[in-house]
């Protein structure tokens, strides 16, 4: 029996997707993946961005793979896609397609502008699609495909069209690459180094024993709560999932898990929800947003209010150690003339004895009642900026080795938790001044007073 294939086997079959492209590390992932639960991907963006060369890198990794490619208009004929009539059928009152070569013989095919096919071909392509089979004369036979890449500028407009989109399980926007990659993809050599190393293939064999193995993997329990919470989140948004399509996510969720060796569906297997829940590309960063902020804890904190406190207690010192001294004397005019006398750059000790004899003197227990607050604030910084990091550290660890998830969509989580953690820790090292502030404000022994009102701020 052939072992299932475990996450290394992925990793070169991706690159080899990806090889020289910008950006398309969602598309590449979606394509191997529909390949490998022989289901159908729909690429939405305008021309020019890869899409006919990722359907062609994709039969090149499947060995012995028969590829079909067409560009549809509103003049396309059945004959083009799905072969000719067989004259010696005719001779013989059979209506008879010869499909060697064409559409119903491939494994891997690609229709660019695949929504301006005419019904005729339209009908046809649905039971293709869905039950696999073509009606050839009085028989239907049954067609080796194992995807077909659709490509289209747009989503259709016209509800005849709805039926053949909702076909396409994935559904993937790819766009032009961004300002940030645009330099790169003027230097980059699109087709690739080349290599003197064969292309990596799917071994068949493999293909085989994951598709053997995937039905039996359950759906982890917060696997489970998160479709459920998806589900109601469609609700909200008033977007439509069929009972079918939602069987058919999760059985391209078990795939998906079965190819890393995992033993269920966990919550990182629900990157795919965008390519799959979203009926048009503008659905898509709700659902993206959706996955990050459920799984990789993404949302935004409410951190507002240790900002202002921490700004509150910084403002609360700069007053006490500005405070003018309760007893008037000449210590303002002698501080004058002592920075009038020293030397540029240079602060001298008697610049620094006659500002502290400027500055108003407080109580010990003054003091000792602002450091108490500050440490309070500091106790609450120090143990948010522990939990974060290790939430950080949980969340990166599972992220890094899901071997799925879009690179692009790594970098931006990593991006979250860096800026979170290095923002909480500079507001600890901020804080941390401030109450040193404080401990280092001038004593009056003699003082008698009674502890200071708290510094007014709230924080979670």
């Amino acid at each position: 029996m052939t072992p299932t294939p475990d996450a290394d086997t992925w990793a070169p079959l991706l690159a080899e997707l990806e090889r020289g492209l910008l950006q398309r590390d969602m598309a590449a992932r979606a394509l191997l993946l529909a390949a490998l639960a022989g289901e159908h991907v729909l690429l939405l963006g305008p021309p020019g961005t890869a899409k006919s060369e990722l359907a062609r890198r994709l039969q090149r990794l499947l060995p012995g793979a028969r590829y079909f490619e067409r560009l549809l208009t509103r003049f396309t004929v059945p004959e083009e896609l799905f072969g000719p009539l067989s004259l010696r059928a005719l001779e013989d009152d059979r209506y008879e397609r010869l499909t060697e070569g064409y559409l119903p013989s491939a494994e891997v095919a690609f229709l660019d502008e695949v929504f301006k096919a005419n019904s005729a071909i339209l009908n046809t392509l649905l039971g293709l699609l869905h039950e696999r089979q073509f009606d050839n004369g009085s028989q239907r036979l049954p067609v080796p495909l194992l995807c077909l890449v659709g490509a289209s500028n747009e989503q259709p407009q016209d509800d005849s069209l709805l039926a053949f989109y909702d076909r396409f399980l994935l559904r993937v926007p790819v766009q032009p690459v961004d300002d940030e990659h645009f330099s790169a993809l003027l230097l980059t050599d699109t087709r690739g180094a080349p290599t003197d190393q064969a292309s990596p293939q799917l071994d068949t064999a493999h293909l085989e024993a994951l598709r053997e193995a995937a039905p039996q993997l359950p759906l982890a329990e917060p696997t489970l709560a998160l479709l459920l919470r998806a589900r109601e989140h469609a609700r909200q948004s008033q977007q439509t999932v069929s009972d079918r399509r939602w069987r058919q996510l999760v059985t391209l969720l078990q795939v998906q898990a079965a190819s890393r060796g995992a033993t269920s569906v966990e919550p990182w297997d629900l990157w795919l929800l965008p390519f799959v829940l979203a009926s048009e590309p503008a659905q898509v960063p709700g659902w993206t947003n959706f996955f990050l902020h459920a799984v990789a804890h993404t949302a935004p904190l409410p951190l507002d209010g240790l900002e202002r406190a921490v700004l509150a207690f910084e403002q609360q010192l700069d007053t006490e150690r500005r405070a003018p001294p309760d007893v008037q004397d000449d210590s303002a005019g002698k501080l004058a003339l002592a920075r009038a006398i020293q030397r540029p750059c240079e602060e001298s000790e008697m610049v620094r004895i006659t500002s502290e004899r400027a500055q108003r003197r407080y109580s010990r227990v003054h003091i000792d009642a602002r450091v108490a607050q500050c440490e309070g604030l500091q106790a609450r910084l120090l143990a948010l900026h522990a939990e974060q990091l290790a939430l950080a550290r949980e969340v990166l660890g599972q992220a890094r080795a899901h071997v799925w998830l879009p690179p692009s969509w790594l970098l931006q989580i990593e991006s979250v938790h860096g800026e979170r953690c290095g923002q909480l820790a500079m507001w600890c090292a901020q804080h941390q001044s401030t109450q040193q502030g404080f401990a280092a404000l001038p004593v009056d022994a003699s003082a008698d007073t009674a502890a200071p009102a708290p510094v007014p701020c709230e924080y979670p």
